[in-house]
């Protein structure tokens, strides 16, 4: 088995040097064994944590989330129903965010559309409602 550095690890998962070392000292990948000179030894099969965390990612997980999603696959008596929850968990938590984003959005457009752009900021409609003097935000 090829040991692998951390320079061609964080090629190969598609992440940068310091990821990997952050990833390390979260545990969400085993600290690898040193050469003699000090260098980290990767085994390959740190690649494909690697990407299985970064995918994870990319979908919204926290790395808490991401460290008990690692942990259900290493747990016997887990099951694909325990997985799914998860992924239905965190579905319901982004829906939740982009209401609050819409709300967001909505809000800030009123604003905008009060606002004529000229004058001076002391009397600026966006930054009064900010200032809490105007409950239209």
């Amino acid at each position: 088995m090829e040991s692998l550095t951390i320079g061609k690890v964080a090629r190969n998962a598609g992440i940068g040097v310091e990821t990997v070392r952050f990833y390390e000292r979260e545990g969400l990948i085993e600290p690898p064994e040193r050469r003699e000179s000090g260098y980290r030894q990767y085994r390959e099969e740190v690649v494909d944590r690697l990407r299985f965390i970064r995918r994870a990612k990319e979908l919204g997980f926290t790395l808490r989330e991401i460290r008990e999603l690692l942990s259900l696959r290493l747990d016997a008596e887990a099951s694909c129903a325990d997985v799914k929850l998860k992924a239905e968990t965190k579905v319901a938590d982004i829906e939740s965010r982009i209401r609050t984003l819409e709300q967001m959005k909505h809000a800030l457009v009123k604003l905008a559309e009060a606002c004529a752009g000229t004058g001076d900021t002391s009397v600026c409609p966006i930054l009064e409602a900010l200032d809490g003097e105007s409950g239209d935000c």
